[in-house]
């Protein structure tokens, strides 16, 4: 049956929605929720239907279209378009299987996350996923096997001989170590591509803040341009169609505050096999308010990436760091990169535990290639001589210099209300406060830290300054900072 479309210009963000009349719903036997298949010419999309109960949206004899269908589609009002009755994707079933416990063969995994990065199946459909995941769990197979179909169910780099990559968990405000490492590996002359993800939970990601320095939406055939000039990177792994099913089931774990731990070691891997990676450094912070908050899970979380990497031929080396308290002294896109840029300049003000982490790290990588023995020592070489700063500063000509974002012009300096020595700060608040306060999304917005655990403070010091592009979103930060500063003074 035909029909004359009709463009809703509403986006739903990626699933394919169209919307008929319930009269012709009715006539077809269709229900709100079931899925139709809608043909124009070459071109077709499997969408999942609405009803209007009025003509008013949509009259009878059209079909309302969201936007990602009509771009699916090429087409445009007035032209029609067919539409039939589609049966539910063969993985739904998969899915109803392993709520009931069955372990997932790879062909099955490989159908969900297939329909997934296709945006084939609904949003209550991927959750039962994410929840039959939490439930009942992933072993070793699975894990590896969800991986596998992430990766060959979206693009993936394809790059010669040795490639190196790093990742943190995450869980830490500030953790700004990528943006360090990289250029100083890189400027030791090895392939370092890092396709960073942005904020879901936190102040920034890392996509974020280099954002405030270069461009990190860039075409994949820009990347690899880049990539094979000047052997690295740091951009938005989102622009590059990389796993994306990875993405849209952390969409779905965001609001529900689920992080199984299967689906974080697939996520992690998936994206660090997509680039080709050979050599893979892992970060994971163990806190009060991390994903590791204790010895036992950091240790059981090391074991099981290290057991997957060696499965898909990658050499993993997970350290398990510090992840009490903040890093660095900025908390929002804007500051994080302020901070970056100061260790890579040599700054004798830039955050001494940004700077020794990231020094660290990259020792590390630079050990894991076999070329050197002392790898901390040739990573502090390389930043002291200013070589990490040049590539840093070639990694931001070759995406784009970026206009640099303003510091927000609404701020609030909390203090000190006794005097005495920081015993603790909580990740999770100044995590929370600088949110609030506008970031990652206001650039500009975020936190200046004054004072860490063990430092001694007196009555009236500043704990840390509180910026925000309005005096609304000042306010709203300040509301929870007044509450509950972050701070545990003894």
């Amino acid at each position: 049956m035909r029909f004359k479309v009709k463009d809703m210009d509403i986006a739903t963000g990626g699933i394919f929605i169209v919307i008929l009349n319930k009269l012709d719903a009715k006539k077809l036997d269709l229900h709100s929720g079931d899925r139709v298949l809608v043909k124009h010419g070459r071109f077709d999309a499997t969408c999942i239907l609405d009803i209007s109960q009025t003509k008013k949206a949509v009259p009878s004899g059209q079909i309302g279209l969201f936007e990602e269908v009509l771009t699916q589609l090429h087409i445009k009002p007035p032209n029609s378009i067919e539409i039939e009755y589609a049966s539910k994707p063969e993985s739904v079933n998969h899915i109803r299987e392993k709520l009931f416990g069955k372990r997932l063969s790879y062909e099955e995994m490989y159908h969900i996350m297939d329909d997934i990065s296709h945006d084939r199946l609904t949003d209550v459909e991927k959750t039962y996923f994410v929840t039959a995941c939490f439930t009942q769990g992933l072993n070793s197979d699975e894990i590896i096997d969800m991986t596998r179909a992430m990766v060959a169910t979206g693009e993936k780099l394809k790059l010669k001989g040795m490639v190196l990559d790093k990742h943190c968990i995450g869980g830490i405000p500030g953790n700004r170590t990528t943006m360090i490492v990289i250029p100083i590996v890189a400027a030791a002359g090895f392939t370092i591509p890092k396709t960073s993800s942005r904020a879901i939970t936190s102040p920034a990601g890392t996509a974020d803040t280099m954002e405030c320095l270069a461009k990190v939406e860039l075409p994949e055939s820009r990347i690899k341009q880049i990539i094979h000039n000047i052997g690295t990177c740091i951009v938005h792994g989102g622009s590059m169609n990389l796993a994306p099913a990875d993405d849209k089931i952390i969409q779905v774990e965001h609001p529900l505050s689920i992080d199984a731990e299967g689906q974080l070691l697939a996520s992690v891997m998936a994206k660090k096999y997509s680039v080709g990676a050979t050599h893979v450094l892992i970060d994971i912070p163990m806190g009060k308010s991390t994903k590791a908050n204790t010895w036992k899970k950091a240790k059981h979380l090391k074991q099981m990436f290290e057991l997957i990497g060696k499965k898909l031929g990658m050499f993993v080396k997970v350290v398990i760091t510090d992840g009490s308290q903040p890093i660095g002294d900025g908390v929002g896109p804007l500051l994080e990169a302020q901070d970056v840029m100061a260790v890579l300049r040599n700054d004798p003000h830039a955050p001494a535990d940004l700077k020794k982490k990231a020094l660290h790290m990259a020792g590390i990588l630079l050990e894991m290639t076999g070329k050197y023995k002392d790898g901390e020592k040739i990573a502090k070489e390389i930043l002291a001589s200013g070589k990490a700063l040049k590539k840093m500063n070639q990694i931001i000509a070759a995406q784009g210099k970026q206009k640099k974002p303003k510091l927000g012009e609404f701020r609030y300096a909390l203090r000190a209300s006794k005097v005495g020595r920081i015993k603790s700060i909580d990740n999770e608040i100044i995590s929370k406060i600088a949110r609030i306060a506008g970031a990652p999304d206001d650039k500009g917005a975020g936190l200046f830290i004054n004072h860490k655990v063990h430092d001694f403070v007196q009555k009236n010091d500043i704990l840390y300054t509180i910026y925000a592009q309005s005096q609304f979103k000042l306010n709203l930060a300040l509301d929870i900072a007044k509450k509950e500063s972050g701070y545990q003074l003894h």
